[in-house]
């Protein structure tokens, strides 16, 4: 296969492309004998999202992994975060098909270790990758091949999911969810089950084409028919998933989003009261209330680059008890490290139980500074951009500390901006945090003319 294409493919943390042009079954078929001669096991669970391109690329996947003479569970129709924890408690590797909040023409594969232990291009997508270009694979006799089982762990999965919080605390409470025909519309009726929530969901029917609005929740325009029905209906909660199912975004009961920031906050302080002095992670775009949260509350702040596959690592390095990122991710020590919009989801609606306050309260003390979000720009040279600011910033403001943890960082003290090359795409990403809203304006729009001088 073209060098070149698959480059465009195989990114930081995933395969990812538009099918059938760029990724299709004779692709997932090689992925699929690559990955199992990678992974080394003996069986390999396989799962997908619901878009329809899903089963054709898992029985390509499943020929390519069987005929490495290696097993396959079967898990069906799951969410990522079910796929992890699959792969942590049956200690399988996976490989989960899903182009999370992408749009319907698009698909990809995840893929995990044991134990949910991520692949990326710095932990073996490289590997795979280049045994996929060689294409060149043995193929075991007949008798020697795979086996194909299934097994469906969706009410195992739920179970585990509420087990991160204290089912006793919990008080009825009106929940929207706005599943946006994706994952969640099939996982949280399960995680729910029982619970004493009144459970409303938009758009629950599984359908990869999303007929109602992209399946993207941290695009703020495909928040407001939650928005919408929580104003409509006195709602205490609303609760916004991607595709997959493992991202989750919170609005308040007067329909104002909850940053993933603020959301880190929340459940860091809730998971440092039932395990006192934990290390807890967030990454670098993450507001500066996440790290006072968390030391306030006692437990140990570290900073991370932004991406799933880096806070698992530091995870495991550190034994941290939880992570966040500004993106909707969140990490959880007992679920394999891996992330989970559910159980987030589940924490903080156990903080709302245990309070007499609505959330629109609640959130204030850890809304403490002014977000810009992310902003992407096009540039025809991200990397090049990005030293151009570098050195500005440096020559006009040495009082600044610059990091390169991930990207650049530019900590004046009372504001900051960090601005990253895609991994993926010729983009700029820019996040700026500063005082109050006025003072965010102003320092985001300095830094986009600059980013856009380049552009």
């Amino acid at each position: 296969m073209h060098m070149a294409l698959l480059d465009e493919i195989f990114k930081a943390y995933d395969i990812r492309a538009t099918v059938p042009d760029k990724l299709n079954a004779a692709l997932a078929h090689k992925v699929g004998a690559a990955f199992a001669a990678f992974a080394g096991a003996r069986r390999i669970l396989v799962g997908h999202d619901m878009r329809p391109s899903g089963p054709e690329l898992v029985e390509a996947f499943t020929r390519g992994v069987t005929g490495a003479g290696v097993d396959v569970v079967d898990i069906g129709l799951v969410s990522t975060d079910e796929m992890f924890y699959a792969s942590g408690a049956l200690d399988a590797p996976g490989a989960m098909f899903t182009a999370s909040h992408n749009p319907a023409r698009y698909n990809g594969i995840k893929l995990c270790l044991a134990g949910a232990r991520p692949v990326g291009a710095e932990s073996g997508l490289a590997e795979i990758r280049a045994a996929v270009e060689a294409d060149h694979f043995e193929v075991v006799p007949e008798e020697r091949r795979g086996r194909v089982s299934h097994e469906d762990v969706l009410d195992a999965y739920a179970a585990k999911v509420r087990s991160f919080v204290d089912l006793a605390a919990l008080r009825p409470l009106e929940v929207v969810a706005d599943t946006a025909n994706g994952m969640g519309g099939l996982v949280l009726p399960a995680v729910f089950e029982g619970l004493p929530f009144d459970l409303e969901i938009l758009y629950p029917e599984l359908d990869g084409n999303f007929p109602n609005h992209p399946a993207d929740p941290i695009q703020p325009e495909n928040l407001r028919d939650l928005q919408a029905r929580i104003l409509e209906t006195g709602a205490d909660v609303g609760l916004a998933f991607d595709g997959d199912a493992d991202r989750c975004f919170v609005v308040d009961d007067q329909g104002r989003p909850v940053s993933g920031s603020t959301t880190t906050a929340i459940v860091a302080k809730a998971m440092l009261e039932k395990h006192p002095g934990s290390t807890v992670l967030y990454n670098l775009i993450c507001s500066k209330a996440v790290p006072e949260v968390i030391r306030e509350n006692g437990g140990t702040p570290v900073m991370t680059r932004v991406g799933h596959s880096f806070i698992k690592g530091v995870m495991a390095e550190t034994g941290a008890l939880f992570g966040g990122e500004h993106s909707g991710h969140y990490y959880f020590r007992d679920n394999y490290r891996a992330d989970s919009g559910s159980i987030a989801a589940l924490v903080v609606l156990e903080v709302l139980s245990k309070s007499s306050q609505p959330l629109s309260e609640l959130r204030k003390p850890f809304d403490r500074y002014a977000m810009s979000g992310e902003i992407n720009t096009e540039v025809a040279d991200p990397k090049g951009t990005v030293e151009e600011i570098a050195q500005r910033y440096g020559a006009e403001h040495p009082e600044a500390s610059q990091s390169r943890m991930d990207g650049l960082t530019v900590d004046f003290g009372d504001w900051w901006f960090n601005v990253r090359p895609s991994n993926t795409e010729p983009l700029v990403r820019l996040n700026v945090e500063a005082p109050d809203q006025d003072a965010c304006k102003r320092r985001t729009d300095e830094v986009l003319a600059l980013i856009r001088q380049d552009g």
